[in-house]
């Protein structure tokens, strides 16, 4: 059987088309290997870190910060942190700002000064001059008013305490002020805990400053009993402060440039704020009991 030349080039063609497939599909597969299986997490870090948040808000949703850790120098997140709005987003209020300021520097002042009144001085039996005679004034004592060292009318009769008590809702709205300054200002930062892996200060100095906390730093814990290690760092270093929350107020927090909270800080200072925003102070405000049936 004769096959014309027209169909052998095709036939051709064709075996040469194949073979150069072929050819491609190998080297696809051998220059790129097989997926490995995904290697497991080594450490599991939570993306966002799980609170309940009492008394909602109505119309905002909660706020979203770092959660960092003061176990290595280098900044690493280890997730994210649900805030308030009701605490961490509040309008400033500037002038509350400035009376619990100026309640805190006044409150604990006492005015010392003390004149003693005429009963109080010496008694001279005798004139400074006579009576008549000498042509100037009559004078009983020295220690008259109108004498230099005698007595003052109506002079300060101290001790004197300044002591007063800022209202309720004026002290929270304050904190509450603070904190969202603080916030939005990106000085507040949250860690897990306050354990240092050493007690050198050039440590948490060198932390700082990496991480462009400032010169001042407010560290606050749930409890007064603080880690061995940042306390040895902190009292050897000038502007580094340890604070429980219970001591948290509005002219430290000014005071200092930055604010660092542990995770249980957190939790106890907005569970007291929340409670004092949504509680009743005194017995008339409190709704009335129901009819017993």
């Amino acid at each position: 059987m004769m096959i014309k030349s027209s169909s052998i080039a095709k036939i051709l063609r064709y075996c040469s088309v194949f073979r150069s497939i072929q050819r491609f599909e190998s080297s696809t597969t051998t220059s790129f290997p097989p997926e490995s299986p995904a290697s497991p997490i080594t450490q599991q870090l939570p993306l966002i870190v799980s609170r309940q948040i009492e008394y909602p808000h109505i119309r905002y949703p909660p706020l979203q910060a770092w959660l960092e850790t003061l176990g290595q120098k280098r900044d690493e997140k280890l997730g994210l942190v649900d805030l308030h709005p009701s605490i961490w987003q509040t309008s400033p209020r500037l002038d509350i700002l400035y009376e619990n300021i100026e309640w805190q520097k006044t409150y604990k002042k006492i005015d010392w000064a003390y004149t003693p009144p005429h009963h109080e001085y010496p008694n001279m039996r005798t004139k400074p001059w006579p009576q008549k005679g000498t042509g100037r004034a009559r004078h009983k004592s020295r220690f008259g008013p109108q004498w230099k060292g005698g007595y003052k009318v109506n002079g300060p009769k101290g001790p004197t305490s300044f002591f007063y008590v800022l209202p309720k809702e004026k002290r929270i709205e304050g904190l509450c002020t603070a904190l969202t300054v603080k916030l939005h200002q990106n000085d507040v930062h949250i860690v897990d805990s306050l354990d240092l892996p050493t007690h050198q200060p050039t440590y948490l100095q060198e932390l700082a400053e990496d991480r462009f906390w400032g010169p001042s730093i407010l560290f606050v814990d749930d409890t007064d009993i603080m880690p061995h290690n940042i306390m040895f760092a902190t009292a050897k270093t000038e502007g580094f402060t340890l604070m429980p929350v219970y001591g948290l107020n509005v002219h430290s927090m000014i005071k200092h440039t930055t604010l660092v909270l542990t995770i249980r800080a957190l939790n106890k200072i907005e569970k007291k704020l929340l409670h004092a925003l949504h509680s009743y102070d005194t017995q008339k405000d409190q709704p009335a009991a129901p009819d017993e049936p």
